[in-house]
């Protein structure tokens, strides 16, 4: 007896596949797009891979809940889809951290228990330590009033324009004094951080 064709196809086919199918991308632009899945789940965790940000763009351009709009290339159009799926993963874990490192201080609980907070001043061991470090900073500056001026400013979290208010310090001057300042701690082989 002949065996008759199913009349229902039922392969499962993934989005991508798809999507050539229908010829909405063409085997190049699986590969660009492919590329560009790869540099967009950089950084996200091992259960979000790059294939799984590639199908799910596919996906929402084939269900229709993202259509591109007209004139825009669909790599281009896809690529900002998968951008915007990796920053609502991002979204949702911060909202989850929030949500279970908040603290309900003010209603305490039946099964609650004390909580240890930390106290936000340095330790004796980093108090020592910052006090060396200024003093080395004071000592290698100790010939030039401006630099020692600039550098009490910012240990008071002092911006620039209120460094130059505070001690009559013109712009320029200010530029120059941190131009020299970060000279001499390069050769001194101290770090360096900009305003």
């Amino acid at each position: 007896m002949p065996q008759l064709p199913p009349l229902v196809d039922s392969r499962i086919l993934r989005p991508a596949e798809t999507a050539l199918a229908l010829k909405l991308v063409n085997k190049m632009d699986l590969l660009r797009l492919k590329t560009l899945a790869r540099l967009h789940a950089r950084g996200l965790p091992p259960d979000v891979t790059w294939e799984d940000l590639l199908q799910e763009a596919l996906t929402r351009v084939l269900v229709g809940t993202r259509r591109p709009p007209a004139g825009v290339p669909l790599v281009a159009f896809l690529a900002g889809v998968m951008r915007s799926l990796k920053s609502e993963h991002w979204r949702r874990v911060r909202g989850r951290a929030a949500f279970h490192d908040a603290v309900d201080v003010d209603r305490p609980r039946e099964d609650s228990r004390e909580i240890d907070l930390p106290d936000p001043s340095p330790d004796p061991e980093r108090l020592l330590i910052a006090q060396q470090e200024l003093t080395a900073i004071e000592q290698l500056f100790c010939d030039d009033t401006m630099a020692l001026q600039i550098v009490a400013g910012l240990g008071e979290g002092l911006s620039a324009e209120e460094i130059c208010a505070a001690y009559r310090i013109s712009r320029t001057d200010y530029d120059s004094a941190r131009k020299r300042m970060r000279r001499k701690m390069l050769r001194e082989g101290l770090r360096w951080s900009p305003d």
